[in-house]
């Protein structure tokens, strides 16, 4: 069914954040139109790109600033 069935994303991972924290995110996908699930996905690649030195990554989406 799946061109490649690793690419299925099933894998969860909970984030426990303060309402703060949640206030700010949550502000941000709104005012970009995003749901907060993919806009945290986004800016976790993101950063795991930066961390291991890939900043001109093609593969990930680009965030709107």
């Amino acid at each position: 069914m799946y061109p490649d069935p690793k690419r299925v994303r099933n894998n969860r991972v909970m984030v426990r954040l303060d309402e703060y924290e949640y206030d700010v995110l949550a502000a941000i996908a709104n005012y970009q139109g995003e749901e907060l699930a993919p806009f945290l996905r986004q800016l976790a690649l993101r950063q795991a790109a930066i961390v291991l030195g890939d900043n001109n990554s093609v593969t990930l989406p680009s965030i709107a600033a």
